[in-house]
């Protein structure tokens, strides 16, 4: 298998779904702008987003591919279907009186997530309703996020890269289609959520059907391999809850802060969730089950190799993203938010939010690297003591940044950008005091021509973007026209001084067997 082709395929799937997604927050932003409708579905959809990627994309996805590598390599076609009946029947399960328990419990579960909403009735009781439509979202996508393992194990990659497209679909059509029908058309977010899923889970029958490995209901406790993923799940579990309950913590905070904080957040974080799926979780996807079979085979050389490729390309492609957002940050949120309800005021409240993440950029996108490494080892234990570590630091600078410092919503933002950067040097360190990784050889002179690109890059933005001001003033049109200009002047920079310093496309070329 070819890395850097299958990248390009994940990356350039992701990019779709991204800018769907990104048309679905401007059509957000325009209908019901950065207040009390767009607090209520961001908080009530955040937790069964959450405990999805606990279930699935998370704690489940990390004890289960390493296995599954194994048992394909090691045991035949035959055991790996079994287990993987096995453990679709138990997955399945447990998420679906998860979704039941969160349907019923909707009112308590808001009061602990976003105390703030309690303070204002109809705020609250809009967000308890919305969160009963949402939570069955857990259950379809942990099961798309159980055929996305098998899938990426097999190497095919594109059917679980294309799949979120269609839950961004799902909530465009609602919105344009269906919001006028409802007396609360924010309700239509919700129902676009539930539909979204189903139709993601639908697209997995007939490529697992096309592998031979569409899984049967078959309960069993006894299996070796559910045993095996079920202790791993363990601490992988308490893993993964750690940053979700830290996200949990920094939306409660943001509840009590001014109303649209929470709003602001998420469109930031929306921004954010470009480079992160482009790069950070098209890596990741491809590098677990990667590091998997290479783990399985006992190929110390390729791991490290492979691992040394993934950094390196985050690196030459996060790097550059982390500058342009924090430099264009206003350029972006207005031409791509400010329209109708959303304001200028609402504009420079993002900006703040997206300067702050963006300096957590490359840590949060090495963790999605780093991590794997680990999960591919079968260790878990590591990262999970590196993820505690960088939630008390996050709690901790929250306490300083909100009530010391009063950076308010940025300050949440920050916090999760330097924890992030903390424990990225953390699995960095943990990989090199075992021997996992060894750095192969040309990383200073890779650095410094890393470094000089960005110097280059950073100037042509600063100096075509000009001052914030006048992208607050003038029109959509102008915005477009001239955010493109923008953007292509400081990317066409950034890649052509890279190639003057002698970077090839074949030299980031890589196959794993």
């Amino acid at each position: 298998m070819n890395l850097l082709r299958a990248l390009a395929t994940v990356s350039g799937l992701t990019l779709l779904s991204r800018i769907l997604g990104l048309a679905r927050e401007i059509l957000v932003a325009n209908l019901f702008g950065a207040g009390l409708l767009t607090d209520a579905f961001n908080v009530a959809f955040r937790l069964p987003n959450l405990l999805r990627r606990l279930f699935a994309e998370g704690a489940f996805s990390q004890a289960f591919v390493p296995i599954l590598a194994e048992y394909r390599n090691q045991r035949g076609e035959a055991e790996t279907r079994t287990l993987i009946s096995h453990v679709t029947t138990l997955l399945g399960l447990a998420v679906l009186i998860v979704s039941l328990l969160g349907m019923v419990g909707a009112p308590w579960i808001i009061h602990l997530t976003a105390g703030g909403f309690s303070q204002q009735p109809e705020k609250f009781a809009l967000t308890v309703e919305l969160t009963r439509i949402t939570f069955p979202y857990i259950f379809f996508m942990s099961m798309v996020a159980l055929s996305a393992g098998v899938l990426n194990t097999w190497s095919r990659f594109s059917v679980p890269a294309f799949t979120p497209v269609l839950l961004n679909i799902s909530f465009i059509g609602m919105m344009l289609l269906a919001a006028p029908y409802f007396a609360e058309p924010v309700k239509a977010l919700a129902w676009g959520a539930f539909i979204g899923g189903v139709l993601q889970l639908l697209l997995q029958i007939p490529a697992l059907a096309k592998i031979g490995m569409l899984p049967r209901f078959s309960l069993s406790f006894r299996d070796p391999g559910v045993r095996r993923i079920l202790l791993l799940m363990g601490p992988a579990t308490l893993g993964v809850s750690v940053a979700q309950v830290s996200l949990l913590i920094n939306t409660a905070f943001a509840s009590w802060l001014p109303t649209g904080s929470v709003s602001w957040l998420n469109y930031a974080d929306r921004l954010m969730e470009f480079p992160m799926g482009i790069l950070g979780a098209a890596l990741g996807t491809i590098l677990l089950p990667s590091l998997s079979k290479l783990r399985a085979a006992n190929d110390a050389e390729g791991f490290s190799a492979t691992l040394d490729w993934g950094l390196r390309v985050a690196l030459l492609l996060t790097a550059p993203a982390a500058v342009g957002m924090m430099l264009l940050a206003v350029p972006l949120a207005a031409t791509l938010f400010q329209h109708g309800a959303f304001t200028a005021t609402d504009t420079l409240q993002t900006r703040q939010a997206l300067i702050t993440y963006s300096m957590g950029l490359l840590g949060l996108i090495l963790v999605k690297i780093l991590a794997p490494a680990f999960y591919s080892r079968q260790d878990i234990r590591t990262p999970l003591k590196y993820a505690l570590i960088s939630l008390l630091i996050t709690q901790l600078l929250n306490l300083l940044f909100i009530f010391v410092l009063d950076l308010r919503h940025a300050g949440l933002a920050l916090s999760i950008s330097v924890a992030a950067t903390l424990n990225a040097a953390l699995l960095f360190r943990g990989l090199r005091r075992r021997a996992a990784y060894l750095p192969a050889p040309g990383w200073r002179l890779f650095a410094l021509k890393l470094l000089t690109a960005l110097v280059a890059l950073g100037l042509v933005l600063w100096l075509t973007a000009g001052a914030d001001a006048r992208w607050l003033e003038r029109s959509s049109l102008w915005r477009l026209t001239n955010l493109a200009w923008v953007m292509g002047a400081g990317m066409a920079t950034y890649f052509a001084t890279l190639f003057a310093l002698g970077f090839r496309v074949k030299d980031f070329r890589r196959r794993v067997h």
